[in-house]
């Protein structure tokens, strides 16, 4: 029973948890921005810009490798590409929406012409995808999300309205969306949820204000920089009259043209300061600015880490310092981005990729896939590093004269040859293996020659 009196004597000598701690009336308030709010960041601040743009620009700049027969690569490439669907631009477009909005959906449009029926994927045959259209979520209307927890759609909305070249509202299925989130909401009780998020500028509004606000007070200082101060004895006296306030201004007006033509200042007086002194002292003031730059990158630092950029990829800078290097920051970084490729874009681009496959090979064998492109680039030494690692471990596979190989020398090559080809480690390695063949292939020729040779002899 001794525990509440004594807290209570803490909180009055301390002050904490009574009115005297600031901290108790705190409270966090969401404003929520305004579409209009939100164009407005993004067309007039180059921080939020970035913030909204450099993530989908990373995701997609370096495209997908799909695993398949060199002709099925082509056939879906081709349909990747085609004018009007145009896949990567149209992913990045639709990322972008969505982060900035909270919210967009990629509309698939199928030769069938019936978008308000459910998409039925396994009946997709050749050339049926006709083309993409990017739609950010308030250009597109939803439903109610459907709450069966069976369905496929669960939380997805039963179905969405679109303006149709007829100006009349069109109803689509889900299954034909394709749908992209910004900042994810929890809460799914709020009313306007409808399934989208809210927009990554919103939990960022303040480190950015705080940024852009720091950089125009550091600008305006810059014009003052240096002040000129003239102590004119009194000066109260020929403010009094017009005429002698218009000689005053016209003296220094002139004064300054002098010091202006010349780099110097001519003044009446002795030239000594302090009270007793005869005529007007000069004096030049100026702002100290060796703190301001550490104090802006503060701030930015804080608007990186709230958008999860580096603030090197932010600004598009190189490291400074003694031994500086970024390698480990953009590493962690290009991780985040794989993950979220692997996490977020393919999950939700599951059912489009479905369609591009039996679209452009008129079916869907089992064994295509595709691998996200690696972000980081390697430099020369790096790559001949791995080469020389790769090549000495399949020389200690293949054996030596007085150890077996560990696998079958043909396996091993097919899987070198697969793996050079991949990493574009030996360029043209392809071509030349059609041209002249495997080491294999030769040396069974070889054995052939051999063994035809010594048959004609034993026969001669």
């Amino acid at each position: 029973m001794g525990f509440p009196i004594v807290d209570t004597l803490k909180s009055l000598v301390t002050g904490l948890g009574t009115s005297k701690d600031k901290t108790v009336s705190q409270s966090f308030a969401l404003r929520l921005l305004t579409p209009e709010d939100l164009n407005a960041m993004h067309r007039s601040d180059w921080l939020a810009r970035k913030i909204v743009d450099i993530i989908p620009n990373d995701m997609t700049r370096e495209g997908r490798d799909w695993q398949a027969e060199d002709d099925q690569i082509e056939a879906i490439e081709k349909v990747e590409k085609a004018p009007t669907i145009n896949l990567i631009p149209k992913l990045n477009l639709a990322m972008r929406k969505a982060r900035l909005f909270g919210g967009a959906a990629v509309y698939m449009g199928m030769k069938d012409g019936r978008p308000e029926e459910a998409l039925d994927i396994d009946r997709v045959s050749k050339d049926d995808l006709a083309y993409l259209n990017v739609l950010s979520r308030h250009e597109i209307t939803c439903g109610p999300l459907v709450r069966d927890v069976t369905s496929e759609f669960f939380g997805e909305p039963e179905y969405y309205e679109v303006m149709g070249s007829t100006g009349l509202s069109v109803r689509v299925h889900p299954s034909r969306i394709v749908r992209f989130i910004g900042a994810s909401i929890l809460d799914e009780r709020l009313a306007d949820f409808q399934g989208w998020g809210d927009s990554v500028l919103q939990i960022v509004y303040d480190a950015v204000m705080n940024a852009a606000s720091a950089q125009q007070h550091v600008a305006a200082l810059i014009p003052e920089a240096k002040t000129d101060v003239i102590y004119i004895p009194n000066l109260s006296e020929f403010l009094q009259h017009a005429t002698t306030t218009k000689q005053l201004t016209d003296r220094f007006t002139y004064a300054n043209t002098i010091k202006s033509m010349f780099n110097m200042v001519l003044l009446q007086g002795t030239g000594q300061s302090g009270t007793n002194a005869g005529g007007e002292h000069w004096e030049q003031k100026q702002i100290n600015f060796s703190q301001l730059p550490e104090l802006m990158r503060q701030f930015l630092q804080i608007a990186s880490g709230a958008a999860d950029i580096p603030v090197t990829r932010l600004l598009g800078e190189a490291p400074h310092g003694l031994n500086a290097s970024s390698d480990g920051e953009f590493r962690a970084y290009y991780d985040n981005i794989s993950a979220r490729q692997r996490t977020e874009l393919g999950p939700a681009l599951h059912r489009l990729d479905e369609v591009i496959i039996r679209s452009a090979l008129g079916d869907r064998p089992e064994d295509i896939y595709y691998t996200w492109a690696p972000l980081w680039g390697l430099s020369e030494k790096e790559k001949a590093d791995i080469f020389k690692t790769k090549a000495d471990a399949a020389r200690a596979i293949a054996g030596t004269g007085t150890s077996p190989p560990l696998m079958p020398i043909e396996a091993l090559s097919d899987a070198l040859v697969n793996t050079f080809v991949e990493d574009g480690s030996l360029p043209g390695l392809e071509a030349a293996i059609e041209e002249y063949g495997r080491l294999s292939e030769q040396e069974e020729d070889e054995e052939d020659v051999s063994a035809a040779a010594g048959v004609s002899e034993a026969g001669g």
